[in-house]
């Protein structure tokens, strides 16, 4: 693929060739995120007791990615360096600041397609600078500036190509969040008419907290009935450094298994309730006769301990927190299938770049995963980085996971064997039968430090 400064890049994408030979367009994209989703919570990938019959069908049509994750963030707010990865392709260490704004430089993956003639309309959530927003998109309703909000009072509004969205031309929407963005993606599929592709971005808050899903979700889940994870604790072994965030501070200390099985039926239902607009948006894809020429992906933003580990937010490296759902289906995917390379939310951008036979702008910095697709390889990554503030960083490979922390001079180590330990609960970092394996782990992350300009940490 050719790589291209960004002047060359916006000459050169106006003009492309077509995806498919002949006078055929491109695919359309319509890209699903979801807030605080973590990979464990799509009923088809093998998690049985929350229930999602729309993301299990978009499973059986495509390919599931079950090592997806983000890098973490320099931020207790996650989302807000995700997103900027997932829309500039670019590394943690490499996006402006924290991921608040995104640069003119840093060409966004709806701006680049806008510059290749598609039609980008994005609503819900986003939780990035404004500008960026209004040269990524040609248009947009029922927008959310913001991180989190009452999921039945948002406060919304449409797209402004100045930039600027004064706040005196928002309202308030009055209904469950979901059905609001849902209703305004599946109002633009019906107004659609021109030859453009379009990139549609339905930018969910759910299941982020409030967790307030209507009655008929809530209901579906019994807290009695819900099964306690396996790696649950009171209390979080070791001060990690984020212990009194906002999101822990959201139960109180000690946890109790009947506070956590609350938390836990709250966050399936508002995962139902998720799943639910999903398959509205799928369905009207049909009845437009846009579901044989559109490339649907399904993404989280981060994940959720939720009682795991003693924690209930995203504020860690562990597993549950920065693995994440990632699903593509649609023309020229294959179907039905699991890839289990590992893979980072940025690779989506070089991925899409190769699938529309785009350019691939020189500021991208992920990887293409059309190999993982095509099966040509099993890896496309042979281990990823974690980082969180400036006192957690991590390795992990498809075997094993060293995580450390540097808190208030104290420095500690754990190392897990992901193989037979996937729920992180033994920590093997003092094992002299590994002693080996752990310096080369702990060698490999300080390689990922150098590679990415990490400034890391003193324990290092």
């Amino acid at each position: 693929m050719a790589v291209l400064r960004r002047r060359e890049f916006i000459k050169a994408v106006s003009g492309v060739a077509p995806l498919m030979a002949g006078s055929q367009k491109r695919p359309n994209i319509l890209l699903i995120l979801a807030d605080d989703q973590r990979f464990s919570t799509i009923h088809a990938l093998g998690f049985r007791e929350v229930y999602t019959p729309n993301l299990d069908r978009l499973v059986r049509r495509g390919t599931a990615f079950t090592n997806a994750a983000i890098m973490g963030g320099m931020t207790g707010a996650i989302c807000v360096p995700s997103r900027a990865s997932l829309l500039t392709g670019r590394t943690l260490f490499h996006l402006a600041g924290t991921g608040e704004s995104i640069p003119p430089a840093h060409l966004t993956l709806p701006e680049q397609l806008r510059s290749a003639g598609y039609t980008t309309f994005i609503t819900g959530k986003w939780h990035n600078d404004k500008a960026s927003l209004a040269r990524a998109f040609s248009g947009g309703a029922d927008i959310f500036l913001g991180g989190m909000t009452d999921q039945w009072k948002v406060p919304v509004q449409d797209y402004d190509a100045s930039g600027l969205f004064p706040k005196e031309h928002g309202r308030t929407m009055e209904r469950f969040s979901a059905e609001v963005f849902t209703d305004a993606a599946a109002g633009f599929l019906r107004r659609h008419r021109d030859d453009h592709p379009f990139f549609l971005c339905l930018a969910l808050t759910v299941p982020h907290d409030p967790r307030t899903a209507p009655d008929e979700f809530r209901k579906m889940y019994d807290p009695s009935r819900i099964a306690l994870p396996p790696n649950f604790l009171p209390e979080h072994p070791f001060d990690n450094g984020e212990l009194r965030v906002r999101d822990e501070l959201l139960a109180p200390h000690p946890r109790t298994g009947d506070l956590i099985r609350r938390h836990i039926a709250d966050y399936f239902a508002m995962i139902t309730a998720l799943d639910a607009c999903v398959g509205r948006l799928l369905r009207t894809l049909e009845e437009m006769g846009r579901a044989e020429d559109t490339i649907v992906v399904f993404a989280g933003d981060n994940g959720l301990a939720l009682g795991q580990h003693g924690l209930m937010g995203k504020q860690n490296l562990y597993d549950h927190s920065v693995r994440v759902p990632l699903i593509i289906a649609g023309p020229g995917i294959p179907r039905g299938r699991r890839v289990e390379g590992l893979c980072y939310l940025p690779d989506l951008y070089p991925t899409l770049c190769n699938l529309l036979r785009l350019p691939r702008p020189e500021t991208v910095e992920g990887r293409d995963l059309t190999p993982l697709l095509r099966q040509q390889t099993t890896e496309v990554r042979d281990s990823l980085f974690f980082a969180y503030r400036g006192f957690q960083r991590a390795v992990r490979t498809r075997t094993f996971k060293l995580i450390e922390y540097e808190v208030g001079g104290q420095h500690t180590m754990q190392f897990f064997d992901m193989i037979r330990d996937p729920w992180e609960r033994r920590n093997l970092a003092r094992d002299p039968q590994l002693a080996n394996i752990l310096a080369r782990f702990r060698q490999r992350l300080a390689d990922w430090q150098r590679e990415l300009d990490d400034p890391g940490f003193s324990g290092l």
